[in-house]
């Protein structure tokens, strides 16, 4: 299950990719952010152990937000001869320097963050693209909205501009723009998507570790139009136990 490549542009990248939400101490995950910041974001170190045991399990893919500690840590994992392919994300407030510093990391695509797709400022959101597009890299949006802001895409004036969408998507509906996420909800969503003709990544996959890892896949294994995943990973028994799942789904 999500096994092996997928060819966007002439980029191959890893069908499922490492999370780094955890690393940075998203504010999505709670009470554990505080956690995850003291153990991981301050102490990159930690971050290159999850780094070297999901690699030694066959993710070979990250999806960076590239926060200091985390490139990093990238870095001293890349000394010690464990390459991973880079899916970045451009942060809010930081697009030139996050494209630069992709650029140089040899990212194979770069997302543009939540704010500016959901803000569907379709001006800026051009120029952004435009510029990752003129690094080589695969151009990308990502959403907190997955039902409002994926409606307003499909008539928008920038829908040939990007190739990949990075879209929150659990059983649950969490962190999903919608009060409830069963067969009706999920047949709209499925639709919207589908007409999107996007390459998509599913985040947000596990709820913030609400759902066990094998609830989480075993929902996955239903949604045909997800064709990547992303995993946020906090510890090397979380990346064992996860990514040791996959084979066997």
């Amino acid at each position: 299950m999500f096994e092996g490549t997928i060819t966007i542009n002439n980029r191959e990248i890893p069908r499922t990719l490492l999370g780094t939400s955890p690393f940075i101490g998203a504010a999505h995950f709670g009470h554990r952010s505080r956690l995850y910041q003291l153990d991981l974001y301050d102490k990159p170190e930690n971050i290159l152990k999850i780094l070297k045991k999901s690699h030694e399990l066959g993710i070979t893919g990250i999806q960076l937000i590239p926060y200091e500690p985390v490139v990093k840590a990238i870095n001293w994992a890349a000394d010690e001869g464990y390459d991973f392919n880079i899916v970045g994300t451009v942060r809010q407030d930081c697009e030139n320097e996050d494209i630069e510093l992709l650029s140089l990391l040899g990212a194979s695509a770069m997302i543009l963050h939540d704010a500016a797709a959901d803000s569907l400022n379709y001006d800026f959101l051009a120029e952004k693209l435009e510029d990752i597009k003129q690094t080589g890299a695969v151009p990308g949006l990502t959403t907190r909205k997955p039902f409002n802001t994926t409606k307003n895409l499909l008539e928008s004036p920038i829908l040939d501009l990007f190739d990949i969408y990075m879209v929150p998507v659990n059983k649950l509906g969490y962190l999903m723009d919608t009060d409830a996420f069963i067969a009706k909800e999920r047949a709209e969503f499925r639709d919207i998507v589908i007409k999107l003709n996007k390459t998509i990544i599913a985040m947000q996959t596990m709820a913030a570790g609400i759902l066990t890892p094998g609830d989480a896949l075993d929902f996955l294994k239903t949604l045909d139009y997800v064709d990547l995943m992303t995993v946020g990973i906090a510890s090397e028994a979380e990346a064992e136990e996860t990514f040791g799942l996959l084979k066997n789904k």
